[in-house]
């Protein structure tokens, strides 16, 4: 069968602009990392009900590709999707390690919706997969679109393309097993602050290069306090000239 590559990304910056209910409000700056990726597929079994097959920490029910299979069954009322997952397992290949801020769940699930989609004929746009997405986790829908790059807003709902050429970055992802909502609760207890417009719109426009010349740790990333407040192992790991992707663990640099 063939074989899909779900691709790892980082936050160049990640700002905080307010609060949702009990979500927080972005803006970050997603650039896909194009040499690293998970690899999914549907691979013919005979037991049944929803079968996954891969190296995962959570219970089926709890992994992001069962929550978009069910997203997306609830979404389409599809009887040829319900069919397929009775006759195929998933089958996944992991390289992007968990708990890095390098959004692995959310890429599998974007491609599990875009593997049905194409497999069955379905028929959604990306426009509509991504609002399924949205509601299986906040970096879904950048996933689903593929941009090589992107502005995202909201609570991740609200993907830009940014036109801008890929950095050679390099990546370094301590065993620091981070949990995302604790970083956001201790930045909220702890380190709130919101984005200034002014800032807002130079960031909007800047490219990825010129912000990490420009920015530290800590000013690109508003959850690298909180994340090493909570992690203080993280200190081991943090290197002069390093940023910080997403709540963590996952370091990275411009290869220099």
């Amino acid at each position: 069968m063939k074989r899909y590559k779900a691709f790892a990304k980082v936050n160049i910056f990640l700002k905080i602009t307010g609060k949702r209910g009990n979500y927080h409000e972005i803006f970050s700056r997603f650039m896909k990392l194009p040499h690293l990726y998970d690899e999914l597929c549907f691979e013919a079994k005979k037991e049944p009900g929803f079968v996954l097959l891969g190296n995962f920490t959570c219970e089926t029910k709890q992994n992001t590709i069962y929550k978009a299979y069910v997203a997306l069954l609830e979404a389409t009322q599809s009887k040829s999707l319900a069919k397929l997952i009775e006759s195929y397992s998933i089958k996944v290949t992991k390289s992007i390690p968990s708990f890095a801020g390098l959004g692995g769940g959310s890429s599998d699930a974007a491609c599990f919706l875009k593997m049905c989609n194409k497999t069955l004929d379905l028929g959604l746009s990306l426009h509509e997969l991504a609002n399924i997405g949205s509601n299986i986790g906040a970096d879904v829908p950048f996933f689903i679109y593929d941009y090589n790059s992107a502005n995202v807003s909201g609570i991740g709902e609200i993907v830009e393309e940014f036109d801008e050429e890929f950095l050679n970055l390099e990546i370094t992802t301590p065993k620091v097993l981070g949990s995302t909502p604790k970083v956001y609760q201790a930045f909220r207890a702890s380190f709130y602050k919101e984005l200034g417009s002014d800032e807002y719109a130079r960031l909007c426009v800047q490219s990825s290069k010129e912000i990490l010349d420009s920015y530290s740790i800590s000013d690109a990333n508003d959850l690298f306090k909180p994340a090493l407040h909570l992690y203080p192992k993280l200190k081991e790991s943090y290197q002069k000239g390093w940023f910080f992707s997403g709540s963590g663990s996952t370091f990275f640099r411009i290869k220099p």
